[in-house]
């Protein structure tokens, strides 16, 4: 890898900036350090009256995956190190353009104390320093492992804003599903599904709604892609499948409720909410939707099926010409 040092110096520039100058919200933790607030947002749920943390809180809140996934980047980029090396390299100006929106983003979130556009802006500045002395096939070869470096900005309550319209869109497919082909005359109500006869009733509440399945498939939707595809356009249909099969791993998971109660009552419907076991089920039918997807644009299938119809490119012939 060329100038090696050049880039060392310029990413411990830009992180010294963001460490130094990169929060404003200090009525809530009294730190300058953007890093300093990621480590508070995700740790203030394990904190102690003592000032000592819960480890187990900590890794059992919902955003307990940002914890993660700069390890998962780092292993993205180290299994493809051989390919990176052999990228042709160059300094690459256009990426300035990147690495100056990084900046934007940086200090509009620090004039209105929105730390997490900070983060993107230090995600975003970042990619453009290494595409600046690295070049643009750097830049591409290198996106989803930085876009995947976007699931470590904290959501809080901008969740809300995705997960109300996911579990209502839950909440109505699984009551249809329910009475149209289980038979099951559930009714539903805003986020409410109940038993017209009294028996059980249950409300999608907002830890429920999908936004953990959503992240979880989209995460996985990058990192399969990334690992399995070279082209750009089979990886993005991964991603983008991620949002239909979220809310069928939620469905999934409500109708798996509903049957628990319907058939052995309330307690039964709770013990499939609240098993730790049985809540990975969901998990089931939409990681294997990402993996039958990336097989069915798969070029291996697509080669054998063409193999199997006669279609696949039959070697040129070599023509015989006859002597008289």
């Amino acid at each position: 890898m060329p100038n090696k040092g050049a880039v060392a110096v310029l990413l411990l520039a830009w992180t010294a900036l963001f460490h130094f100058l990169g929060n404003s919200t200090l009525g809530y933790v009294d730190t300058t350090s953007l890093f300093g607030w990621w480590y508070w947002v995700n740790t203030r749920v394990g904190e102690r009256p003592d000032g000592s943390h819960d480890i187990n809180k900590i890794l059992g809140a919902d955003e307990a995956y940002t914890w993660f996934v700069p390890l998962v980047v780092l292993f993205l980029l180290w299994n493809r190190r051989q390919e990176l090396v052999a990228l042709s390299k160059r300094v690459y100006f256009p990426a300035l353009a990147i690495l100056f929106s990084g900046i934007v983003l940086h200090i509009l979130g620090y004039m209105i104390q929105q730390a997490r556009l900070s983060v993107i802006g230090y995600i975003v500045g970042l990619h453009g320093l290494t595409g600046l002395v690295w070049g643009p096939k750097w830049m591409l070869a290198t996106l989803p492992p930085f876009a995947l470096l976007g699931f470590c900005m904290p959501i809080g309550a901008l969740g809300d804003v995705i997960s109300f319209p996911l579990r209502l869109f839950a909440t109505k497919l699984t009551a249809l599903i329910s009475q149209i082909i289980l038979g099951i005359p559930v009714r539903q109500n805003g986020t409410q599904l109940f038993d017209p006869g009294g028996t059980y009733q249950y409300e999608v509440a907002a830890a429920c709604g999908g936004i953990r399945s959503l992240t979880a498939i989209l995460a996985f939707g990058v990192i399969y892609g990334y690992l399995r595809f070279d082209s750009a356009w089979r990886r993005i249909v991964l991603v983008l499948a991620g949002i239909p099969l979220a809310v069928v791993a939620n469905v999934f998971r409500l109708t798996l409720i509903i049957l628990a109660a319907e058939a052995f009552g309330q307690q039964a419907g709770d013990y499939v909410h609240e098993s730790t076991w049985l809540s990975m089920a969901p998990y089931v039918p939409s990681i294997g939707g990402v993996l039958l997807l990336g097989w069915w644009i798969s070029e291996e299938r697509r080669a054998k099926s063409r193999e199997k119809t006669g279609t696949a490119d039959a070697p040129p012939t070599a023509e015989i010409k006859s002597t008289q």
